[in-house]
């Protein structure tokens, strides 16, 4: 099968990974999945996918976006689609920055997935809104911004920011996005 059909998602959620990896194969790719970096660079070493959809935060606090400096390094021509439970801002540029063509919040459905593979220039037509960000939205990006820098460890973030890291702890689990 030839490259531009074939690929590779990185999700440690096995049931959606599994779930993802099906709707993709309906739509007649040939589909290989990863749970990590380092089975994603094993998996590198033997197939060249076209696509991935890279989780951006994996087990044990690993950061997505190294898979996405990896496999931008392997090649560039590769569409690489971030997903998130976790959006910020800061995440997004990175991605991008590094080789994602587009970031997506979950829940993203396949439809979702698919047309970013789609959208890889940018546009003037976005919509500017006249609304302004509120505090709670710009601490809630400032957060997953240094979360993003310390690999998503809570304890150096909270460092960062000078809180206690309960307090950081608690700011996450009340606004979890899954």
């Amino acid at each position: 099968m030839s490259a531009e059909r074939l690929l590779l998602i990185i999700e440690d959620d096995e049931a959606f990974a599994r779930t993802l990896a099906r709707s993709f194969e309906r739509r007649e790719y040939k589909v290989i999945v990863a749970s990590g970096h380092d089975e994603a660079a094993e998996l590198l070493a033997t197939h060249s996918p076209g696509y991935a959809v890279v989780d951006l935060k994996l087990k044990g606090n690993t950061s997505g976006l190294a898979c996405v400096q990896m496999l931008h390094q392997h090649d560039p021509d590769m569409l690489i689609v971030v997903l998130t439970g976790f959006a910020s801002i800061g995440t997004a540029v990175e991605a991008i920055k590094l080789g994602a063509v587009q970031y997506l919040a979950k829940p993203s459905n396949t439809d979702d997935i698919e047309a970013a593979f789609g959208h890889v220039a940018g546009s003037a037509e976005v919509e500017v809104t006249n609304r302004s960000t509120s505090i709670k939205t710009l601490e809630w990006e400032r957060i997953h911004a240094v979360l993003a820098e310390t690999d998503f460890n809570i304890s150096e973030t909270a460092r960062r920011l000078g809180m206690h890291r309960r307090t950081l702890a608690r700011k996450l689990e009340k606004q979890r996005v899954k």
